[in-house]
């Protein structure tokens, strides 16, 4: 029981001891900063826009006529047949050259002065 009555005296006592205050004493010094915070992450890549349709193809001009055909130019006459030339004389016969030696020796022809 000693002890039960030890702490009633200290429990009366810091209660009695709150009521009473003392003066405030000067500002303590300013505390440190604190550290900066953590980044925060990056959002996500948004999603890419749908493809575009492709315009509509357009339409193929008209063919255009064939030009008419024109005519096709007169023949011309033949011209006339020349005559035929008149057909030339036969030449005179030729002599038949001189008989060779036969003996194979080379033969000098002078001419008579």
């Amino acid at each position: 029981m000693n002890y039960s009555k030890t702490l009633i005296a200290v429990v009366a006592a810091l209660a009695i001891g709150g009521c009473i205050s003392l003066p405030a004493g000067p500002p303590g010094p300013q505390g440190a900063t604190g550290n900066t915070g953590a980044t925060g992450y990056t959002g996500a890549t948004g999603n890419t826009g749908a493809t575009g349709y492709t315009g509509a193809t357009g339409n193929t001009g008209a063919t255009g006529y064939t030009g008419a055909t024109g005519n096709t130019g007169a023949t011309g006459y033949t011209g006339a047949t020349g005559d035929t030339g008149a057909t030339g004389n036969t030449g005179a016969k030729g002599n038949t050259g001189a008989r060779g030696n036969p003996n194979g020796d080379t033969v000098v022809i002078v001419p008579a002065r």
